[in-house]
């Protein structure tokens, strides 16, 4: 199983902006509005980027920072920089017609793009969302990211039929490109978040399995059995990568793809329950309140109410 596609496409971690900008001069960019992850990628010239009780980091063409949800920073020609408020209709506008957003004056030393991920608000498993610290790529490091931000800049500087789709998918696919790229050159660093799991094979194989039969009763002398390690190894290496036991992540895992199921689907409470992992409503049923405090009948009205759903 593709473990983080499935995560990624579950937690609907999706890019949702794509703009370009162009700075000269003095400049200083303050973004503190927009709750999701955000990843900048430099394509030409430098960058600051600063973050509050943090050094400044100093970014160069090719370079590619992706920032936990709702981090606010701000990125500037030099460190210390006084910064400017980000005009989202600015930026909303450029990207309808295919234009940049520019910050300072001429000529043109930096470029750059800037992306955001949002995750699906049902979902608590949350991918992007357990970054504690920013996350960052050299130009060395990620090559294959390059083609992808060419592509994606492209798309973005003349709109056309399709721009849409296409944007949306290679703003997924570089999210992946990145991850990938950063567990490849960071195999002994930890990622403080779920990503970091991926860096152990045994909790990697171990949330593998439960992603394949989320239905299945899992235990973790039965998650151990079927990986082949000890109990007592993914007793202590699971909660150690992931920050809770295998039983507590199952629960999480179930309750997330029944929301979704919930929201997005007419499928019956009942005959869902299976699906899920419980033998019969009434444990699904207990098991969503204590997860969701609400019953399944009562999330699925309210939620719908609230997205103008069925």
């Amino acid at each position: 199983m593709d473990l983080l596609a499935d995560a990624l496409r579950v937690s609907g971690a999706r890019g949702s902006v794509g703009v370009r900008l162009e700075a000269g001069g003095s400049w200083g960019l303050w973004l503190d509005a927009f709750p999701g992850a955000a990843l900048h990628a430099v394509s030409d010239g430098v960058m600051w980027l600063n973050v509050p009780g943090e050094r400044p980091f100093r970014l160069v063409a090719g370079d590619v920072v992706l920032l936990p949800p709702g981090t606010v920073h701000g990125l500037s020609n030099q460190a210390g920089a006084r910064m400017e408020a980000c005009d989202p209709l600015a930026a909303a506008r450029a990207q309808a017609v295919g234009g940049v957003v520019r910050l300072g004056g001429p000529p043109v030393e930096t470029r750059l793009l800037t992306l955001h991920y949002e995750q699906d608000p049902e979902v608590s498993t949350a991918v992007l969302g357990a970054l504690t610290a920013p996350m960052h790529l050299a130009a060395r490091e990620n090559p294959s990211l390059d083609g992808v931000i060419r592509l994606l800049e492209g798309e973005l500087a003349r709109p056309r039929i399709g721009t849409t789709a296409a944007v949306n998918s290679m703003i997924d696919l570089l999210l992946v490109q990145f991850v990938r790229a950063w567990l490849e050159r960071h195999p002994v660093r930890r990622t403080g978040s779920w990503l970091g799991a991926l860096l152990d094979p045994v909790v990697r194989d171990a949330l593998a399995r439960i992603h394949e039969e989320p239905e299945r009763p899992w235990t973790t002398a039965t998650l151990a059995a079927a990986i082949r390690v000890s109990r007592a190894t993914l007793s202590r290496r699971f909660p150690a990568a992931v920050g809770q036991t295998p039983g507590a992540y199952l629960t999480r895992w179930r309750m997330d793809l029944a929301a979704l199921r919930l929201r997005d689907t007419d499928e019956p409470i009942d005959a869902m329950a299976g699906a899920v992992g419980y033998a019969t409503p009434q444990a699904f049923s207990r098991a969503f309140r204590r997860a969701r405090g609400t019953t399944p009948g009562e999330f699925r009205r309210a939620v719908r109410e609230r997205t103008g759903g069925r």
